[in-house]
Formats: structure tokens, sequence, C-alpha cells
């Protein structure tokens, strides 16, 4: 009678997980540009969607009553009656950090805050945006270190 060999399943490797809508990994980690920044866990490729900045959906008068006298905000309006505050929010893309010469764009689309590559990203990458307008209107200064930066945000 043959004897039955016990086969062992290769070694698992790694999923990398994505957490809510994020359609590559990031997370959260020290940055040199400022505080937090979200990195890039695996190459995302050129005009990609990387993921999306969720929260507690709130009218843009309480957002900007949350915002008053804070540095660090977690904070997009996305209409002029909306906003998203991300402040406890679990989504790594939050920690984006602006960049004069970014590597991706923010989008608002239907009430969403979404963020896409503009180029290949590679792994351990930081991800960085523009803000364009934002609250510090110039007063604070800009971290970036890119060729380019104004200095200013």
């Amino acid at each position: 009678m043959p004897r039955i060999q016990e086969l062992q399943a290769a070694p698992a490797t790694p999923k990398t997980v994505r957490k809510g809508p994020q359609k590559y990994a990031v997370e959260g980690r020290p940055s040199t540009i400022d505080g937090t920044g979200a990195f890039a866990l695996e190459a995302i490729p050129a005009k990609r969607k990387i993921g999306e900045i969720t929260g507690e959906s709130i009218s843009v008068r309480e957002a900007r009553r949350r915002v008053k006298d804070l540095q660090r905000i977690m904070m997009v309006e996305v209409s002029e009656y909306r906003a998203i505050d991300a402040s406890r929010s679990d989504a790594p893309l939050r920690f984006t950090n602006h960049c004069c010469s970014p590597n991706s764009v923010m989008r608002i689309r239907q009430g969403r805050v979404e963020f896409y590559a503009l180029r290949d990203i590679a792994a351990g990458e930081e991800i960085t945006a523009h803000y364009g307008e934002s609250h510090h209107e110039g007063r604070l200064a800009c971290r970036c270190g890119a060729a380019n930066c104004s200095g200013r945000l």
C-alpha cells in the first residue's frame, strides 16, 4: 500500500493590507518635511488613484472653528458648505505633506478627497501634494526642500 506523503504548504508571503478606500498600500511615519508623512509601501504607477482621505463630514463653519490656532490640520473643504475632518481617521493619506514639487495631486470628487500619482512613486517614497490655498495664508514656512520651493505656505 503506498504511503501518503504530507505536503507542506509553501510559507505564506506577507500580503500588503489596504485599509478603506486605499488602492495602494500607504503608511504614516516620521517625515523629513514635517512631522508624520504618508509613505508608499509599494510602487505606484503614474496617473493612478492612490486612495482617499476619509473622516467626519462637517460644515465649513465648524471646520474653520476647529482649526483656529492649530498648526497641524487634517481638514479639507470639499465644497463651499462641507469639509472633511480627518483628524480621527485611520486613513494614512491624511499625513500627506505639502511639497512645491509634488508627486501626487489631491482632487475633490463628489465630496471625496482623492489622491492621484503625478509620476511613478517608488516604494518607500514620501507621497506629497501641493496644498494650494491654505488657512496659513503665507505665514508658515515651507520645508519641502524642492528646488522650486516658494518658501511659504
